[in-house]
């Protein structure tokens, strides 16, 4: 818990005289939201008072020390027994002024050669390529639901949709897969982001960079970056990799929101293609009947949170001058939304996945159910030499004629066929829902065989990258 003011004077307040307004040190102090980043800061500060004492800037015992008072400072965070303090602002200044209250003048000689400016960004850059990594498991283990979703209901036809309304019969497994296929690009997002995130500002300073013989490479290497940033001004002050997780994330969080809203319509009775189970659901508070999909329906909210926390960040960025300003921040709450959204939104969806049942035979029946084999039925024309042009329209006509007369396709005779166009011959008839579906055998349709090869072509592409090194 955070302790109030204890009236100690402040790490920067050299240069001041007078106390600090109440109201504005409550307002300046991140330290209720920033402490998520305890273990980085610590594991930044571990590096450089190593990089410090191997280039002679402290020495080795200064340096044992400083290592030996954080280890002890960190165990206490863990164990939930360290007192964060108001008017230390902020994580930094919480963790130094402790450091210096138990190890004395070695904890003053830790701050050589860095600034908060470059330590806040190392912070977060550490904490934010490990969400990175966390996402990406989350995603890979949602896109195995997916398939494996998929493969138990391989044989199961239902309508594919445009604008809403019936249009061609396709395989659930089919339909599942596609969002497989958005979430591998949300895990190539999440990859890159990780990848953009993993430089290393610390050396920049405050913003010019240092006057003491830093190694910055060698703390890289301990931190477990990929290399250092190479401009201190903008070290400090960028944010596009605080950016790229919040857009990986809004897009991340679209898709799984599609998915929520076709859950939430399947599982009405106007549409009765999908129940839910009891742990995936709720009740009406008034109406014993109801059975509410509020897991599908906060993931679709939540995405809108999302969404917002990018376009707060971007807005937090757009008038900023170079370099640090302490608009900066405001980076850290929304971020950290963000992350906490996104997994527990693929996590429960995950969870939820393999719980669903599929009404299978009223699927089918809606499958080609509307006149849904009207296009297969045209481009039997088109194969027989008639102008696809001519083919839509007599078979259009024919649908109209079919909803005048209250019939449906499967009610017509060869006879009605030709009446339409005098090129339709008795294979017409043979026209059916597992006809329609087999024929679209080209990479990428809803064929069985084909959905069966990209299946198994996404598998591999999983494991593929699981097995690979960061």
């Amino acid at each position: 818990m955070t302790q109030p003011s204890e009236g100690s004077s402040k790490l920067w307040g050299g240069r001041f005289s007078g106390e600090t307004d109440a109201l504005v040190e409550m307002f300046n102090a991140s330290i209720d939201f920033d402490r998520r980043l305890y273990a980085e800061d610590i594991e930044g500060s571990i590096a450089h008072a190593g990089m410090l004492a191997a280039q002679g800037i402290i020495s080795t015992a200064d340096r044992d020390t400083v290592i030996a008072g954080l280890e002890a400072i960190r165990a206490e965070i863990d164990a939930g027994t360290f007192a964060f303090r108001l008017d230390r602002e902020d994580i930094h200044l919480n963790i130094e002024a402790a450091l210096i209250e138990r190890v004395g003048d070695a904890g003053r000689r830790l701050h050589t050669a860095r600034s908060r400016n470059d330590q806040v960004a190392t912070d977060t850059r550490l904490h934010t390529r490990a969400a990175c990594d966390a996402i990406v498991e989350a995603l890979r283990a949602l896109r195995a639901a997916f398939l494996d979703l998929a493969e138990r209901e391989a044989a199961t036809a239902m309508p594919g949709y445009t604008h809403l309304q019936r249009a061609q019969p396709i395989l659930l497994a089919h339909h599942l897969q596609a969002y497989e296929a958005m979430l591998a690009r949300d895990t190539e997002r999440f990859t890159q982001a990780r990848a953009r995130a993993n430089v290393l500002p610390l050396g920049a300073g405050a913003l010019a960079g240092v006057t003491y013989p830093i190694d910055r490479e060698a703390v890289a290497r301990a931190l477990g970056f990929d290399g250092v940033a190479e401009n201190s001004l903008d070290a400090v002050s960028d944010r596009d990799f605080v950016v790229d997780v919040h857009a990986a994330a809004a897009l991340a969080m679209v898709h799984l929101s599609r998915f929520a809203e076709e859950v939430i319509l399947w599982a009405t009775a106007e549409f009765g293609f999908l129940r839910l189970d009891d742990r995936y659901s709720t009740g009406s508070s008034i109406m014993p009947q109801k059975k509410n999909p509020d897991v599908a329906e906060l993931t679709r909210g939540k995405s809108a949170r999302v969404i917002g926390n990018l376009v707060q960040a971007l807005t937090m960025l757009k008038g900023q001058p170079l370099a640090y300003n302490k608009d900066n921040q405001e980076d850290k709450e929304s971020l950290f939304d963000t992350i906490d959204t996104l997994l527990v939104c693929l996590r429960v969806t995950t969870g939820m996945l393999p719980t669903m049942t599929f009404d299978r035979e009223r699927m089918r029946a809606a499958a080609f159910a509307n006149f849904a084999l009207a296009t297969d039925i045209a481009d039997y024309l088109a194969k027989k030499g008639v102008p696809f042009r001519d083919a839509h329209e007599a078979v259009g006509a024919l649908v109209a004629r079919c909803e005048r007369e209250g019939r449906t396709f499967e009610d017509l005779s060869l006879e009605d066929y030709q009446l339409a166009h005098s090129s339709f011959e008795s294979d017409v008839l043979a026209i059916d829902l597992d006809a329609a579906l087999a024929a679209r055998d080209v990479p990428g349709g809803t064929a069985p065989k084909r959905v069966t090869e990209a299946r198994a072509a996404a598998r591999a592409r999983l494991a593929a990258e699981t097995s690979r090194p960061r």
